[in-house]
């Protein structure tokens, strides 16, 4: 039996994402690589942040919700941004990166996900490390991580962001988007990528 003072929680998990992002993004600053390589990049930063929010949506917001005074309004706050980036990442994904409006949009994507981790990493996970226990938030650990794996890898923004309907409908969404990215060849992970390369 592992123990639970040695585990990833929720926070360790998250937190792990907005590195692993924030490298893409600062790669996608760079300007740097082929067309096809930056087409790449972004597909792969998408594909993460929509697995992120879904898996937030599904057991992080509620968790706030019932933990927090003022649950309600910070997860309600959270989901809006995550549609606001949504909406962004689903004008991004068809867009060549030649086209000039690939870069306005991948600025504006940048922008709105380092304010929304900055949001999180600054009140919402001290908080939540502060008002719920130990086992719980590493519980949350394994949920969030289960939820990753079959959540959808392409924005969808007319899709549900709370529970019951998100837990429901996302698995089923991220079957289709996986076999779509298998069919295409679009990768999904840095490891992927890399693989590819």
């Amino acid at each position: 039996m592992t123990d639970v003072q040695t585990e990833r929680d929720v926070v360790d998990v998250l937190m792990t994402d907005h590195r692993e992002v924030e490298a893409i993004f600062v790669e996608l600053e760079s300007r740097q690589g082929t067309p096809e390589h930056r087409r790449q990049l972004a597909d792969v930063v998408i594909a993460e942040l929509v697995r992120h929010s879904v898996a937030e949506e599904a057991y992080v917001y509620p968790a706030a919700r019932k933990a927090l005074p003022d649950g309600d309004q910070l997860a309600e706050h959270e989901i809006s941004e995550h549609a606001d980036a949504e909406r962004t990442m689903k004008e991004l994904e068809s867009l060549d990166p030649s086209e000039p409006r690939f870069d306005e949009l991948l600025t504006k994507l940048t922008a709105t996900i380092r304010h929304h981790v900055q949001d999180e990493e600054n009140d919402l996970f001290p908080r939540l490390r502060a008002a719920c226990a130990r086992e719980e938030l590493v519980e949350l650990a394994g949920k969030v991580e289960a939820a990753k794996k079959s959540a959808p890898t392409r924005p969808h923004p007319a899709a549900p962001d709370r529970p019951p309907a998100n837990k429901l409908l996302a698995p089923g969404t991220g079957l289709v988007d996986r076999m779509r990215d298998a069919l295409s060849g679009r990768p999904t992970s840095m490891q992927e990528l890399r693989e590819k390369s």
